[in-house]
């Protein structure tokens, strides 16, 4: 039995679409494909049929373009499946349609004579449907789209039996998603500080190992950023840790919203320290950010907002600041070195870089290349 498949690109895009519209996280890196393929051939090992597909919401098309919705063929069996693969259909279009709308389970036993079936597919497919079975596909209550047979192969019609059994396997589809969602949500939650949002410490070691082979590799420059918040300890003693653990989260989101057009990896390293990866980035691009971070973080207002952990908004702008050290791996760097090697010199560079910002007055960006200032903000040297 042959199954013919969607692209990679167009399931794992409509499962996150799926996943984004239920407010949950992205697919795992599975064989998604493989798993659709399993689900229609074990379908068809039950309830033997001609033909059958699956078909998912096409979200992206529906949803971001103010068009109907739309249900996509991104699994399918039979004559002429190959040509059904990737096709979009109306979301109220035919048998599928009317259990995709009404999210109930749908026996035709002779199509002829039901007011919903199209033949449009037929025509397409050169295929002569005689009954379809057809159940919703769910998560979280909500139909993301179908699975159907066509013609059971003793030409018997089919049994609600089979219909029971054809929802068996909608379930199991649903779960399948559903790990792989959870798996990925997962994976995601142990590589991200949980306060900030920002990846953790685990992560960065294993990016920045990745980024060092791709730069040597390529002759590639990397640059490092390395900074801690100046009188942190201060809105603690103050505020609380409460106080202070919504700052950093309000730091988080000024990362966030900085821009640029470099791929950046920005970690909450530990505390209030942070670190960015900037491959093949010169140091100078790398100052430039390295400046729209301490200066973003100088002019903004913290705990401007009062929530259920803090009992009143402190609104507190101009004390915390960034001290802010860059090291890079070209000039600064000797790149003969074993990557481990080159990997711990590179992060104690622009530690230390960081740490000379703070012992001269703080609020400032410096470069271990240059071995000097590239920006001052302080205001006094306290």
């Amino acid at each position: 039995m042959e199954v013919h498949i969607a692209s990679d690109e167009i399931i794992e895009s409509l499962l996150e679409a799926e996943s984004a519209l239920l407010d949950m996280e992205g697919p795992e890196e599975i064989d998604l494909k493989e798993m659709l393929v399993e689900i229609l051939r074990s379908a068809n090992d039950f309830v033997p049929s001609e033909s059958g597909s699956i078909l998912l919401n096409d979200s992206i098309l529906g949803h971001n373009s103010g068009l109907p919705e739309t249900l996509c063929f991104v699994a399918c069996y039979g004559d002429g499946a190959d040509k059904l693969v990737g096709i979009r259909i109306a979301a109220d279009t035919g048998i599928v349609g009317a259990t995709y709308t009404n999210g109930e389970p749908y026996i035709s036993k002779t199509v002829d004579e039901d007011k919903h079936f199209f033949p449009g597919i037929d025509k397409k497919t050169h295929f002569t449907t005689k009954s379809i079975i057809c159940v919703p596909i769910k998560l979280k209550e909500e139909t993301i789209g179908t699975i159907e047979l066509l013609n059971k192969s003793s030409e018997v019609v089919f049994e609600e039996k089979d219909l029971n059994l054809l929802k068996v396997f909608a379930s199991y589809t649903s779960t399948l998603i559903q790990n792989s969602l959870d798996a990925k949500r997962f994976e995601e939650l142990s590589i991200r500080d949980n306060l900030t949002g920002l990846y953790n410490d685990r992560f960065f070691y294993d990016q920045l190992n990745d980024n060092l082979i791709d730069a040597l590799a390529n002759d590639k420059e990397l640059c490092l950023i390395f900074f801690d918040l100046d009188h942190f300890k201060d809105i603690n003693d103050a505020h609380g840790h409460l106080a202070g653990s919504r700052v950093l989260t309000e730091i988080g989101r000024i990362l966030d919203d900085i821009e640029t057009d470099k791929d950046v990896t920005i970690v909450r390293y530990g505390g209030d320290e942070f670190v960015i990866i900037m491959p093949d980035c010169k140091i100078s691009e790398a100052s430039d950010y390295g400046e729209k971070i301490r200066e973003r973080i100088e002019k903004f207002v913290f705990l401007r907002q009062r929530d259920r952990f803090i009992a009143k908004k402190a609104g507190i702008g101009g004390v915390i600041t960034a001290s802010v050290g860059i090291s890079s791996l070209r000039n600064s760097t000797d790149t003969t070195l074993p990557i481990q090697t080159i990997m711990r010199d590179l992060i104690r560079k622009a530690d230390k870089a960081m740490y000379d910002a703070k012992e001269t007055g703080r609020n400032k960006v410096v470069t271990t290349s240059a071995s000097r200032i590239i920006s001052d903000g302080t205001k006094d040297s306290g």
